[in-house]
């Protein structure tokens, strides 16, 4: 649902009544992962995908109902003809997955109107928040959301009786920390008019800050390297100690600016926080002046991506260097040179894109290979360079 959290703020800022669907679990290949949402206004308005086609008109049907009943109902989705009385001709998804989606409307009095309405403008901005929802549970309770903030506060109630709150919120900021979107069980307290003990599960749509991309060296890649960061979705600064080759006129697309030495930046990036586990840090320079301080540095620092750029025989003199820097091999084995992917790239463009292949790739855990042939699973859990929805 933070997918679509821009449109969404608008239609709560507009009084609109609209219905959520939301995907809440996946198994084998689907074309969307959990967290993706469509939205239907009471105009028949459509904002966002949940399966890139497959479902989509039957969602859109789905979406309708709920604005008419007012009732959240979750469905399942998966080949067609698979249950029982269905025809080959039945909606479905035709890449063999299976798709659960929740529903949920969002009426103008709704009580839980004002919790989804915060986490939508707070998503729309930026963040940090996430966002728990009831996907299976006590019947009565699907549906109910829980806005939780940076600082671990929370707003909004799963139950009457505030019961799972606590014990949600917490899942919720851990998984929020991690910048990750999944689902987490918590137990139910009596007095909520269940049983105590009985599980609610919950989707909990993380939404952070954009993933930072460092790229040193104002050369002409890095303007193509600007451009494919941020189709990604990364804030991006460009850093050259050459003022005059660092300027915004230069990287219009660019984020931040930085006229510094690599490694000077790097250092007040570290110590000011500004730093994570989904940065990326792209080093085109390929000059050792520059390039060993900084990556002395960089493979030290728990960052999700150090690539560098140059040729093999670069690549070679570089790890001498590094060595006699007193960098240790499990270091050097984190760095990515020749940065990128072997694509047989020769213009920036085209070396920007295998560079940001490369990063995708890690990301999720993919090979590099061509699919065509390949056995391994198209999609994968996301391994550690963050979110960036």
């Amino acid at each position: 649902m933070l997918d679509i959290a821009g449109e969404l703020h608008r239609w709560c800022g507009e009084g609109r009544a609209f219905a959520v669907a939301t995907v809440v679990a996946v198994e084998g290949s689907a074309p969307r992962q959990p967290g993706a949402a469509l939205a239907v206004d009471a105009e028949g308005t459509v904002v966002g995908s949940v399966s890139g086609g497959c479902v989509e008109g039957a969602v859109y049907e789905l979406c309708r109902a709920a604005l008419e009943s007012g009732e959240s109902v979750r469905e399942r989705f998966g080949r067609p003809g698979d249950r029982p009385g269905e025809d080959d001709f039945a909606t479905g998804l035709t890449c063999g997955g299976v798709l659960d989606v929740l529903v949920v409307p969002v009426l103008p009095d709704a009580p839980g109107r004002a919790v989804l309405a915060e986490a939508l403008a707070a998503a729309a901005t930026g963040g940090p928040v996430a966002l728990a929802r009831v996907i299976s549970g006590p019947a009565g309770l699907l549906g109910r959301a829980l806005l939780v903030r940076a600082d671990g506060t929370y707003a909004g109630t799963l139950a009457e009786s505030g019961g799972p709150d606590r014990a949600a919120a917490a899942e919720a900021a851990a998984l929020l920390a991690a910048g990750r979107t999944g689902t987490v069980t918590v137990g139910m307290e009596s007095g909520a008019g269940v049983r105590c003990g009985d599980p609610v599960t919950l989707l909990v749509e993380s939404c952070l800050p954009p993933p930072r991309m460092i790229v040193f060296g104002a050369v002409d890649f890095a303007a193509a390297l600007v451009g494919a960061g941020k189709f990604l979705g990364y804030h991006v600064t460009v850093c050259d100690a050459r003022p005059v080759f660092a300027t915004a006129g230069r990287f219009p697309e660019a984020d931040g600016i930085a006229v510094d030495w690599p490694h000077r930046y790097l250092d007040a990036q570290q110590a000011a926080g500004a730093l994570d586990a989904r940065t990326v840090l792209c080093v085109l320079t390929h000059d050792p002046k520059f390039d060993v301080p900084l990556l002395e540095r960089a493979l030290r620092l728990p960052v999700a991506y150090v690539g560098a750029m140059g040729s093999r025989r670069t690549h070679e003199d570089r790890l001498a260097r590094l060595r006699e820097a007193g960098v240790a091999e499990p270091a050097l084995d984190r760095l990515r040179s020749p940065i990128g992917l072997d694509l047989g790239a020769r213009t920036p463009e085209e070396t920007a894109l295998s560079i940001a292949a490369e990063i995708v790739a890690l990301r999720h855990g993919g090979t590099g290979a061509p699919l065509t042939g390949v056995r391994t699973p198209i999609h994968r859990e996301p391994r550690g360079l963050g979110s960036v929805a």
